[in-house]
């Protein structure tokens, strides 16, 4: 499967800190949820491997509103020097590391 790539703002959301997240545009949600129906290990939260910028990380969407928050981890906003309402372009592939 091709990645899906978008661009995205980095928000702030009450969830588990220390993440931000960028919300997964809407285009995308239902290929994303078809693609899940086979690597989703539960509660809805879909496993992925993302890259922003250079780094590439291995982490889960969160289902929020109908879609998807992608949480951009520390050592993510850290590697790329980005936070809170700065845009960032992602590249993503469904799936567990080992298998993307």
């Amino acid at each position: 499967m091709e990645p899906f790539t978008f661009e995205a703002d980095i928000i702030e959301w009450r969830g588990p800190a220390p993440f931000l997240f960028a919300t997964v545009p809407d285009d995308h949600i239902g290929a994303i949820r078809y693609a899940a129906m086979t690597a989703s290990y539960g509660w809805g939260v879909v496993p992925v491997v993302a890259i922003i910028g250079g780094t590439e990380f291995a982490t889960s969407l969160f289902p929020r509103g109908g879609g998807y928050l992608l949480p951009v981890k520390r050592a993510v906003q850290k590697a790329e020097s980005v936070g809170i309402g700065d845009r960032i372009a992602v590249a993503l592939r469904v799936g567990r590391p080992e298998v993307c």
